[in-house]
């Protein structure tokens, strides 16, 4: 017979923390990939493709 079992506070608590850490880092990504720098000659598409496509591969690997 198997039993339900509920992840006590702490493990809610540090599961919360890791997802929230990994949000953050998505949202990094995607405002590097949007950031404009005069200094840098780049592809503006290429960059915030490549923002994205971090943010969704970061949120992927967390199952969000």
């Amino acid at each position: 017979m198997t039993e339900n079992i509920v992840p006590n506070d702490h493990e809610k608590l540090r599961t919360l923390e890791a997802q929230v850490q990994v949000l953050a880092q998505a949202v990094r990504a995607l405002a590097e990939g949007l950031e404009e720098i005069p200094s840098q000659d780049t592809d503006r598409e290429k960059q915030a493709a490549r923002g994205a496509r971090l943010a969704h591969e970061l949120l992927l690997s967390e199952g969000l």
